[in-house]
């Protein structure tokens, strides 16, 4: 592959207060501090799990679905991510500027652990098992790289399937090695989507061959690695993330193909209707295919529920729209697990009663004091995903997949009853299931871009006046309530952040449409 450099122009805003354009990520260990052996390699390699305990919880997911339809701001939140919920996009705002800053800083990391792995293979002495264990921590850098781009993909470029993926400049910046720098007449322009995505899609090759290849070592820890609620990567990890990849990119063979391998491995079952709660609450679950890890005292790993409610049950900065909540029917064990009554809700001095999103109330086990902090591990990749992937996929080209959602179905609704489905139908139950099951995890926007759908935020909130209670349509805020995107808007694809359009001079002219640079 062709050298390319990239100047990561942003990393400074995240980690120091200068600006320097040599300034190393963090992490990144410089030409005086060497990685002698697979022991410092294996050190070094916690930056990427750093990395995406971070990048799998708090912004990271409600961002993107407070931007579209679920839900409506609160008058006294503080204006906490109004901008983003009233739909307010522009190349200047900070959450554009942050996650990608975010994501080249972690593809830095990436690149160096693979640099790093790279050296100690070429070493002479090694044995088998210490190139099993090398090879493992860099297919995970492989991962990290893909998954980093992936994200950006998904977000700064324009929907794969509703786009010319050959046009010029419709891709990302490329970065494959480790190599700050302050010239500017070396940073690379766009590259196009069919150029990242192969990108993506090699890596995520190297990061599979590789786990599987320490699978087969017969190292200890191989069976807690293909055990549900796994803490590190495995190649199922890798094959539910190229399942992903090939649903966004439209690619259902490979999107069939990877999610049916995932499933018929036998190693994971989806969690039961009884222990559905646990799987909230507790963040495990036979279902659960990776969950990085992390405990009370780490520092990163912000909190997702706390974009909603608070920890004391007496505000809420989200409540989620009627068309959210009267989505789920009779029997459905996820509305309750979802949503609960606040019956306490104090806003401006008044008491209401209202339904507030509480998918993520905290882990008790990962509470710092008597206050629930509302800390969850991530849990990136469930086979509840993997169901509903192969089911639209089947859909797509025109196989029988009733089998998938009648599984599924069976472990999210009490006393289902399985059903024939016809491609159509089939198709539309699977992506209503996925606007069900995984609301507030941030594939809304994602699933919204990719389908060529837009919509219409309702405004006011029946299931309240309906019930008898005081309305609390006077408590919402009305810039975004009812916000609408037409499924052709440009907010479907967020803006080249202004900085670095300014920093790097081979991105003039490539903004996404309808920016101003």
């Amino acid at each position: 592959m062709k050298k390319i450099y990239f100047s990561l122009m942003l990393f400074a805003t995240l980690f120091v207060s200068s600006c320097s354009m040599d300034t190393k990520p963090f992490g990144v260990l410089d030409d005086q501090t060497a990685i002698r052996d697979k022991e410092d390699l294996h050190q070094f390699r916690n930056n990427l799990y750093t990395g995406f305990r971070s990048a799998t919880a708090g912004s990271w997911l409600y961002v993107q679905d407070l931007m579209m339809d679920e839900f409506h701001g609160v008058i006294s939140n503080g204006n906490r991510n109004g901008i983003i919920n009233g739909g307010n996009i522009l190349p200047s705002t900070s959450e554009m500027e942050s996650f990608w800053a975010s994501c080249y800083s972690r593809i830095a990391v990436s690149n160096s652990v693979i640099e790093k792995a790279d050296g100690l293979l070429a070493k002479e002495g090694l044995t088998d098992a210490d190139k099993a264990e090398i090879g493992r921590y860099r297919a995970e850098a492989y991962f990290s790289r893909a998954y980093f781009f992936f994200f950006l993909a998904d977000h700064y470029c324009q929907s794969y399937t509703q786009t010319n993926p050959e046009a010029e400049h419709s891709g990302l910046p490329l970065s494959v090695t480790y190599n700050p720098s302050g010239n500017a007449a070396i940073y690379p322009d766009r590259s196009t989507l069919a150029e990242t995505f192969k990108l993506i899609q090699d890596d995520l090759d190297e990061a599979y061959k590789g786990l599987k290849a320490y699978e087969a070592s017969g190292a200890s820890d191989v069976a807690a690695l293909l055990s549900p609620n796994s803490a590190y990567l495995s190649s199922y990890a890798i094959e539910a993330m190229q399942a992903r990849v090939a649903l966004v990119k439209g690619d259902w063979a490979t999107a069939l193909a990877k999610a049916k391998d995932v499933i018929e491995s036998g190693r994971y079952q989806l969690t039961s209707i009884a222990d559905y709660a646990k799987l909230w609450t507790d963040d495990e679950g036979s279902e659960v295919i990776w969950r990085p890890f992390r405990s009370k005292s780490d520092e990163l790993g912000s909190s997702t529920g706390g974009a909603y409610i608070s920890s004391n049950n007496q505000s809420c900065d989200y409540l989620p729209t009627y068309p959210t909540l009267a989505g789920y029917g009779d029997g459905d064990c996820r509305f309750g697990v979802f949503f609960s009554v606040n019956q306490t809700l104090k806003v401006e001095g008044e008491n209401y009663i209202a339904y507030q999103f509480s998918k993520f109330p905290g882990n008790v086990a990962l509470r710092t004091d008597d206050t629930n902090n509302l800390i969850n591990m991530t849990k990136p990749f469930r086979l509840s995903e993997m169901y509903l992937i192969a089911a639209e996929a089947c859909a797509r080209t025109n196989q029988d997949g009733s089998q998938y959602m009648n599984d599924f179905l069976a472990k999210r609704i009490e006393d289902y009853r399985s059903a024939s489905y016809t491609s159509d139908q089939l198709l539309n139950a699977a992506l209503k299931q996925r606007k069900l099951e995984f609301i507030g995890e941030g594939f809304r926007m994602s699933d919204l871009r990719r389908t060529h759908q837009g919509f219409t935020r309702q405004a006011t909130h029946p299931e309240i006046s309906d019930a008898g209670l005081t309305p609390i349509d006077n408590i919402i805020v009305v810039a975004g309530a009812g916000l609408a995107y037409t499924a052709d808007d440009h907010r479907f694809t967020w803006p080249i952040p202004k900085s670095e359009l300014d920093a790097n001079p081979h991105l003039a002219g490539q903004q996404n449409p309808g920016y101003s640079n």
